[in-house]
């Protein structure tokens, strides 16, 4: 099959052998996938992963043990655990710590004519949302899921930090869960900040200026600095939200967020019924953030354009 492969370097290649389906796996054509900051960081060294990169995707399913599964279209959720360990037992399969993470770790991905997931982690799609809209399915699932870790009382004051694809869809969800809540966006660029901003999001040029006045600050800067920014506008006793993954951190003076007694969370995938229904009502709209698509072949170029500053999101267009 037709897959663009990480080996040390990225590569195109037309001999890749299509995955077999385990037991209760499901064997899905993918019909198009999103490059993710996430798979830049990969090119760099992140996780130290090699195979085929990708994990934002929309496809038909083939083959499946579940009948009613198959010709079906589905997303599908990117952590495969183990489903014996003592975290698994405790509910935390997204941090077993011999699990597969499609595209990431363990698992080949998306950037494929075909992937293979269990198919407990299939989520199924109306027409209401098209090929492009899905691919931001997992993304917005990571934007919803810091709604579950952090505290979102009316009088709260929150800062997204960064304008790229995470920062917008963080935005979005905020946006829709906050009542009573000062929402701030800060960016670097104004084409970006509009698309915030045309739906009603108060967005400005940097953090100049507002002072440590915000109860929870969430980092989605894609950049190593992204916490030591978050540290100079948090309140003392705050919360700073970290969305960010990148390949090398820079060291940072954490002496401000012990003696201001600042939390930090960690917070990675997210839900995805509740993204499903936010796309499929527009309450998040992704539209704007499609910069540009690629056949699969054009891989390798689709990365490099990916990698370009102001680019949002690219999308490979693999299958019909």
């Amino acid at each position: 099959m037709r897959a663009l492969v990480f080996e040390g370097e990225l590569k195109y290649r037309k001999d890749y052998p299509i995955p077999s389906p385990f037991n209760d796996e499901a064997l899905i054509r993918v019909v198009a996938a999103g490059v993710c900051a996430t798979d830049l960081e990969i090119i760099k060294g992140y996780m130290g992963f090699k195979g085929v990169l990708g994990h934002e995707f929309v496809g038909i399913v083939e083959e499946c043990g579940d009948k009613g599964l198959i010709g079906r279209r589905v997303v599908g959720e990117i952590n495969i655990p183990c489903g014996t360990c003592q975290f698994c037992g405790d509910g935390l399969g997204n941090h077993c710590p011999q699990r597969g993470v499609l595209g990431i770790s363990n698992k080949d991905g998306a950037f494929a004519q075909y992937l293979t997931l269990p198919a407990s982690n299939l989520h199924l799609l109306t027409d209401l949302i098209t090929d492009e809209e899905a691919v931001f399915v997992e993304p917005t699932a990571a934007a919803f899921e810091l709604l579950e870790q952090v505290d979102l009382s009316p009088s709260k004051s929150v800062c997204v930090l960064g304008d790229g694809r995470l920062g917008i869809l963080v935005a979005q969800a905020l946006s829709l869960s906050l009542t009573g809540c000062r929402l701030v966006a800060a960016g670097r660029h104004r084409d970006k900040l509009s698309i915030l901003y045309n739906r009603g999001i108060n967005a400005r040029i940097g953090i100049e200026g507002l002072g440590r006045e915000f109860d929870l600050v969430v980092d989605c800067t894609g950049s190593a600095s992204g916490l030591s920014d978050a540290l100079k506008v948090v309140k003392p006793r705050g919360t700073v939200v970290l969305k960010t993954t990148v390949a090398e951190r820079h060291a940072f003076d954490l002496n401000q967020a012990v003696i201001d007694e600042v939390t930090v969370v960690g917070s990675r995938c997210g839900p995805f019924k509740p993204a499903i229904q936010a796309l499929q009502d527009r309450a998040i709209d992704v539209r704007p953030l499609v910069s540009k698509v690629f056949p699969l072949e054009d891989g390798i170029e689709a990365i490099r354009y990916a990698s370009k500053k102001g680019v949002l999101k690219v999308i490979l267009r693999i299958g019909g």
